[in-house]
């Protein structure tokens, strides 16, 4: 039986390359080698494309603060239009086996913000994930609210500045209008890259342009008390949902570090201890935040569930990770769905979302 072939796209020039080399060493892991043939697609930090082997395409794997691609000369040249032999070989000019379908899994900007997804669909070819509107309404944390409040779900208070706005922003007139502690961040980053929790004037401004130094377009938040609880949904028009996971803190906030780099600073519980009507409303919220942004193939969607056991969507992740300690992985495991599975799912979703949406 001829292999599928699958493209698996990481790294990238954002601010989660590590991350995303991270996730793809666990896809390549699970990928059932028996259907799927696989090729890695590595991009550096400028955004160059190099092929490698599955079983050698990063160093220090086991370190998330050092690991890197290996060092390439197998770059990579794309050929839009091709009928087949999308992707060129730079040094020998001739194209490599083509790609059945790819996975990216480029977190954050140029990877989960609609631009990779763009570029994908000019190579023809089916990639898992959500498309590009659906992506980049996603990411946009501004965007994304508005849709998601359209849609009858309850969000944070905030207010959106732009560089243009943030020359006059005041602190005291946003905490009287928002309360404290406020959270500053970029409007289209992720995993809580750039993100400040800021309780006095002094910090405010620091706060400010740290963000706007990644964006160019930040949000100013209510802090939301409450338990941080996450679902994992799969499909793609009539997508499943997990049950509910919770990050539990032991200092701050949940953090690029905390997420990646401190093992000691969150702990990941599955399944949350939540009543049954609170879960289940959990679960309805993530289901309509995915339709509500058009997404496919999967999505994880984060929430604070309050003492009076409100439901507020913090945000909604098209590109979750995939580490060791990913929420997304470990609720589809608990739901009887194990990472192999999953990773099989993800791939026959893609190709039939494609298959019924392709040009004759």
């Amino acid at each position: 039986m001829m292999r599928t072939r699958v493209g698996i796209i990481c790294g990238g020039p954002s601010t989660e390359h590590a991350v995303s080399l991270i996730s793809a060493v666990n896809i390549v892991a699970a990928i059932d080698r028996a259907r799927f043939e696989v090729i890695v697609i590595g991009v550096d930090d400028n955004g160059g494309w190099h092929h490698y082997p599955p079983d050698a395409f990063v160093t220090d794997a086991n370190d998330p603060a050092r690991i890197a691609l290996q060092p390439s000369t197998n770059r990579l040249h794309l050929n839009p239009g091709a009928t087949s032999g999308v992707l060129i070989d730079s040094a020998s000019g001739q194209a490599i086996d083509p790609i059945d379908v790819f996975f990216p899994i480029i977190h954050g900007t140029s990877g989960e913000d609609g631009g990779l997804q763009g570029l994908l669909r000019w190579l023809n070819t089916p990639f898992v994930g959500t498309d590009i509107a659906g992506s980049a309404m996603a990411m946009d944390k501004d965007i994304a609210k508005r849709l998601l409040s359209a849609a009858g779900l309850a969000t944070a208070p905030y207010r959106a500045l732009s560089h243009a706005d943030s020359a006059n922003a005041d602190f005291d007139a946003l905490a009287e209008q928002l309360g404290t502690p406020l959270f500053i961040k970029p409007a289209n980053q992720g995993s809580s890259v750039g993100v400040s929790r800021v309780t006095s004037k002094t910090a405010f401004k620091p706060a400010l342009d740290n963000a706007l130094a990644l964006d160019h377009k930040v949000l100013v938040e209510t802090a939301v008390t409450g338990r941080e609880i996450e679902c994992a949904v799969l499909g793609n028009e009539h997508p499943e949902v997990s049950g509910c996971g919770e990050i539990v803190l032991t200092d701050g906030f949940y953090s690029y570090e905390t997420k990646y780099l401190d093992a000691e600073a969150a702990g990941v519980v599955v399944p949350a201890d939540l009543p049954e009507n609170v879960a289940e409303t959990v679960r309805n919220v993530a289901a309509t935040a995915f339709k509500a942004l058009n997404l496919a193939g999967l999505a994880r969607v984060d929430v604070f569930v309050t003492s009076d056991e409100r439901v507020i969507v913090n945000e909604v992740n098209t590109l979750p990770g995939f580490t060791p300690i990913s929420m997304y992985p470990k609720l589809f495991e608990h739901a009887g769905i194990g990472y192999e599975a999953l990773v099989t799912r993800l791939i026959e979703q893609a190709c039939t979302r494609f298959s019924a949406t392709a040009t004759p």
